[in-house]
This record gives C-alpha cells, sequence and structure tokens, in this order.
C-alpha cells in the first residue's frame, strides 16, 4: 500500500469513528440527519472524497442510511448506549473502567495499592457479627419486606445528629437513604441535568465521577485543584463562560489528592453559586476519617444550593449499601419519586445493619483506632515512596489518600503496565483528569501499600522506565 493510500485509510477511518462517537454519544439521535460532505470536510480538514468515502462506509455496515437527494441519517436502530464509547479514547492503562475491573477482580493474592478502599481486615468485623446476629432476630419486615421510600427513620435522625455535629443542619425529614453514594449522585443528576447540561468537577477528582457525568450525557468541565480547594481565579471564568448547572466535589478530604477545602475559598465558592445560579453536590464519604471537622459548604450554605451526600461503604462495609442525600426540604418529593422509579423500596436490610453498627459504641472506638493506624501508614508509605523519589504532593491532615509525583517525568501509565504484570494494580493520575495533565502523577491508598512487594515493584519498573528515557 503507497504513503497516500495508507493515508486516505487513516482519515477515511478517522471520519467513520467520529460518526460513530457522535451516535453512541446520543448527539446524533436516530433519525437524525448527519452533516452534509461539504460541512463534515471543512469542520475535520479533510476532502469530500473522503467523507463520501467514510459515509458510504458506514452505510454499508447499516449505522446510516442515504436518502438521495435528501442526504444521510442515523439508522432508526441506534446502537446501544456505551460508556466507552463517549469521552476520550483512553489507554487502557489509564482508563478508569478498566481500573475499576482490575482493583474489583483482583484475586486475594493480588495487590491493590490503587484502589479506593480499606482491606476487609480494617473493617469492624466484630461489630458487623453482632450487628447481623441482631438481624438474625428481627422480626419479619426486617428480614423481607421493602423499606419505606426516604428509608429506616431512626437512621435517618442520626445522620442528621451526625451532619450537626459537622455544623450541618438538616432535619431527618431532608435526608433520604439510597442504595450508595454513586446512587445519590446518579438520583441527583436525573433530578437535576438534561442532556447536553454542563456539570464541573475538580481536575483531579473521583474518576467514577467522569463516567456517571457522561452515562447522563452531561458536557463536563475541569477546574484545577489546588490544595485548598478550587483554583479560584479559573473557576470563576469557568462559571460565567459555560455556566455549569452542576458542581460536583468534595470538601473535607478530597479523593485523589487528599487536600482540605478552606473557609476562604469555600466562602468564594458559594458566592459564584449564588451569582451564576449554581447547584453543588458535596461528596462526604469520608467524613469519619477526619480528626477533626474541616469546613463544609452544605454547612456554610444551609442546604440551599448545595446537596450534601454520603455513605458508609468507606468506613464501615462495602458490601452493606447504603448511602444519603440531605437536601433542601422541596427537592425530596421529587426525588423521592426517582427513587421509587430506579430502585422502588429501599434496602431496609442494609440500612437496619448500618443502623446496628453506628448505634453500638463499638464503632466510635473503631475509627479511633482506624485513624491512628491511618496516620501510622501515611507516614511510612510516604517515607517510602520518597526513598524511590515518588514526592506526595501533599501531607494530608488524613484520609488514606497520597497523591504522588514520579520522578524524572516518568509516564505513571506506563509505571501501572508494568506493575499489573505482577499482579498489582495501580491508578495512574491521568485517571482522574480530565484534561489528561497528570500524566506523571499517581494516587496511593496507603492501607493497601504496605505489602514490601509494591515497593520492590515500583523501584524495578522506574529503573526500567528511566532506562526508556
Amino acid at each position: 500500500m503507497s504513503e497516500d493510500t495508507a493515508g486516505s485509510t487513516t482519515r477515511v477511518a478517522m471520519v467513520m469513528a467520529t460518526i460513530k462517537h457522535r451516535i453512541a454519544g446520543r448527539s446524533l439521535t436516530p433519525g437524525a440527519r448527519l452533516p452534509s460532505v461539504r460541512a463534515l470536510a471543512a469542520t475535520l480538514k479533510v476532502s469530500t472524497s473522503t467523507v463520501v468515502d467514510a459515509y458510504e462506509r458506514l452505510v454499508a455496515e447499516g449505522a446510516i442510511l442515504s436518502r438521495p437527494g435528501s442526504g444521510f441519517y442515523v439508522a432508526n436502530q441506534a446502537a446501544p448506549f456505551t460508556l466507552s464509547e463517549v469521552g476520550p479514547r483512553l489507554d487502557r492503562a489509564i482508563d478508569p473502567f478498566w481500573v475499576s475491573r482490575q482493583s474489583l477482580e483482583s484475586g486475594d493474592g493480588g495487590l491493590k495499592p490503587g484502589c479506593g478502599w480499606l482491606p476487609p481486615s480494617w473493617l469492624p468485623e466484630e461489630g458487623l457479627r453482632r450487628a447481623a446476629r441482631a438481624l438474625s432476630r428481627a422480626e419479619s419486615p426486617v428480614l423481607a419486606a421493602y423499606g419505606s421510600p426516604l428509608g429506616l427513620p431512626p437512621l435517618r435522625q442520626l445522620i442528621a445528629r451526625r451532619m450537626a455535629d459537622r455544623g450541618i443542619e438538616a432535619s431527618a425529614d431532608q435526608i433520604m437513604l439510597t442504595e450508595s453514594g454513586i446512587q445519590a449522585i446518579d438520583l441527583l443528576c436525573r433530578f437535576l441535568l438534561e442532556p447536553g447540561d454542563t456539570v464541573l468537577v475538580d481536575d483531579p477528582c473521583y474518576f467514577n465521577f467522569h463516567a456517571l457525568l457522561r452515562a447522563h450525557r452531561a458536557k463536563i468541565v475541569g477546574v484545577p485543584y489546588t490544595h485548598s480547594g478550587p483554583d479560584l481565579e479559573v473557576f470563576a471564568q469557568i462559571v460565567a463562560e459555560h455556566r455549569p448547572r452542576l458542581y460536583v466535589t468534595n470538601s473535607a478530604i478530597h479523593n485523589p489528592t487528599g487536600a482540605t477545602l478552606s473557609p476562604v475559598s469555600a466562602h468564594r465558592v458559594l458566592k459564584l453559586a449564588d451569582q451564576f445560579d449554581l447547584t453543588i453536590i458535596e461528596d462526604d464519604i469520608f467524613a469519619d476519617f477526619e480528626h477533626s471537622p474541616a469546613p463544609r459548604l452544605a454547612a456554610f450554605d444551609g442546604l440551599d444550593r448545595v446537596v450534601h451526600i454520603g455513605s458508609f461503604s468507606k468506613t464501615l462495609s462495602a458490601s452493606a449499601r447504603c448511602g444519603f442525600i440531605a437536601a433542601k426540604p422541596e427537592w425530596l418529593a421529587g426525588l423521592t419519586d426517582l427513587k421509587i422509579a430506579t430502585s422502588f423500596g429501599g434496602g431496609r436490610l442494609a440500612a437496619q445493619l448500618v443502623l446496628n453498627v453506628l448505634s453500638d459504641g463499638g464503632y466510635r472506638k473503631h475509627m479511633e483506632t482506624l485513624r491512628s493506624r491511618l496516620s501510622r501508614a501515611m507516614f511510612d508509605v510516604s517515607a517510602n515512596l520518597k526513598n524511590l523519589g515518588i514526592m506526595p504532593w501533599l501531607e494530608p491532615h488524613a484520609g488514606m489518600f497520597l497523591w504522588c509525583q514520579l520522578p524524572d517525568a516518568v509516564d505513571a501509565a506506563d509505571i501501572a503496565r508494568s506493575a499489573l504484570e505482577r499482579d498489582i494494580v495501580l491508578a495512574p493520575g491521568n485517571a482522574f483528569s480530565l484534561s489528561q495533565a497528570a500524566t506523571n502523577f499517581m494516587r496511593f491508598n496507603v492501607s493497601q501499600t504496605l505489602d514490601p512487594r509494591v515497593f520492590d515493584v515500583l523501584r524495578e519498573s522506574l529503573v526500567r522506565a528511566k532506562a526508556r528515557t
């Protein structure tokens, strides 16, 4: 094949991929008319013959239809919505779905410093067993019946008291239980977003935010995150230019950086939110890891523009799926309808289990021990990483994550691929970065990074990576 022919084939494939991407992302819906040949050629800076060739091949595949004299149209039978087709094409090493699957599917012998949860042995196993034994003696409705739409009242009351300890005033009637923190965000997106709405996220941020927002066909914009919160100057520019509908963030212990929102940043963010009619989803899933409460947007705001969410999967059990939404009273009816439509009754058994554990005095002692254990792990892992030239971006006050920069501009994806060959799952920085600006960063879960084999493999991988440069 000649060089010109090869180049033409590549351009045709690029045009086909562009159209397929738009169809998969539903920006081109079944029956929609495609751009004219000349218009698409001008947009993609290719020849009209390239677009014609691409369109004809898509017709042959059944993806689009040709109507002589009218143009080309998306076939009426749309392909199933595929999240991997929405957003940028990512190397598997930094693909959030791949990182998550590797962590979830890793066997007991695998090491996973890149995962986002504690080892099972670090969770309150005895408290869970006591709670489960109590449930085994419960009346049949607890074991077999649907829960109420808002969720178990005593647990909602307990959550309200726990929120008050962090300065957030909310009644139990303003709280709705969900199956998880992710379901909480999913319901809020269903409630607040239309396809094409803009949503602001931190860069970097928890990578599943990206996937969930793409599932809702949102336009995602990232704002750089600093040691004290979002970059306020960039934040102000973005909300003025893009007018986002939502901002999704952590304010206490930020994932992945471990940073804490400052009061100054919180007040400025809320002022801008009020000025530009922005709703904020504040994910507080790491609240119980704190040694002392950090500022909460919901505490300053009073649940006016801020919706506060959380769950118990990080400190109690990932198997007992239970989260919550705290929102302004007038939103609860609509959110409840959505919960019934998507999951019907609540998980009564899981909610009762969580209530039993949280009401047990052993949970407070467990968290005191866990916070101390994480502090020791943070110190040890940070020291071992520094010995390898892997430098923490900051030293977090609490939590389980270290956001680190690799030495000599080494690509974190290369290190992750090398480690995976040794059954070690790492989390490269660009899995968290919308702008793909964290090429040589990596997130480490200190509770999962204590095995000496992790540091041995990191050392070997870094040596090989440096040798290639």
